[in-house]
């Protein structure tokens, strides 16, 4: 079973707050993930994952053919109005609903690490990329690199419901370790090829703007389903008054790493 019902719930429920507050945080992630793509006119590119689908508007920008996948018919319902003429489907990483060979490149941005069997994710982007192509993953850096995850995970870690028996809940610094975006890509079959890492500071506005884009993100959701808004909101608001300069904005200073893999 994939992830896709699960994850499609909690992303889906503030949709729009998460493509005007968050989603333009990640534009120097994008970019990154674009240019180890190699994105350019006439790229056949599908963004797995694709959120909103902003990354796959800058891709569309750079003149790619651009299709697009996640598991949110709220987000998808953004990214149909972005992308009126791409191809943007709902589905499952684990279970891609397009033929082998479809794509010049794949790319997932902080997606991968959400589903419930990355190994079996993993092996879709690869069917799905031509040989001799690219897939691109990226995921959170170090957590001495990442305020963000420092400062909210250890106080939300209580407030999310348990994993089910034998299963391990996603984290979104699953793949942070030494090694391990590489073993991932490895274990699929891929020669990594090219690697890096990127700063993508999370700036918003105000404590306000803070919350209610964090607060759409899927993982909040699931947190405030199971322990009460107020609770949540507590964890955030101590994280943002320590990350808050002195015109009210808040910023978190991160690190994301990327790689790109050749399918052979």
């Amino acid at each position: 079973m994939g992830s896709a019902t699960i994850q499609g719930q909690l992303w889906g429920a503030r949709a729009q707050d998460w493509a005007t507050y968050v989603e333009q945080v990640c534009l120097p992630l994008f970019g990154a993930a674009l240019d180890a793509a190699r994105a350019t006119v006439g790229t056949r590119l599908l963004d797995a994952g694709c959120g909103a689908g902003l990354l796959a508007l800058l891709a569309r920008f750079r003149g790619a053919q651009v299709a697009a996948l996640d598991a949110s018919p709220g987000l998808l319902a953004i990214a149909r109005q972005r992308l009126p003429e791409a191809d943007v489907r709902e589905g499952d990483l684990e279970a891609l609903p397009f033929a082998d060979a479809s794509f010049d490149v794949v790319v997932a941005v902080n997606s991968v690490f959400y589903a419930a069997d990355m190994a079996a994710a993993m092996r879709e982007l690869v069917r799905v990329t031509r040989p001799g192509e690219r897939v691109v993953v990226t995921a959170w850096g170090p957590p001495e690199k990442c305020e963000f995850l420092t400062a909210v995970m250890p106080a939300l870690g209580p407030l999310l419901p348990p994993p089910p028996p034998g299963a391990s809940p996603p984290h979104p610094g699953a793949l942070s370790e030494p090694g391990a975006l590489a073993g991932l890509f490895e274990g699929a079959g891929l020669r990594v090829v090219d690697e890096g890492e990127v700063a993508c500071p999370f700036v918003f506005p105000s404590s306000e703007a803070s919350w209610r884009g964090n607060s759409s993100a899927g993982v909040n959701r699931a947190a405030i389903a199971h322990s009460g808004e107020a609770a949540v909101r507590a964890v955030y608001a101590n994280a943002d008054r320590a990350h808050m300069r002195s015109d009210g904005s808040v910023r978190y200073e991160n690190v994301f790493l990327w790689a790109a893999g050749e399918r052979p």
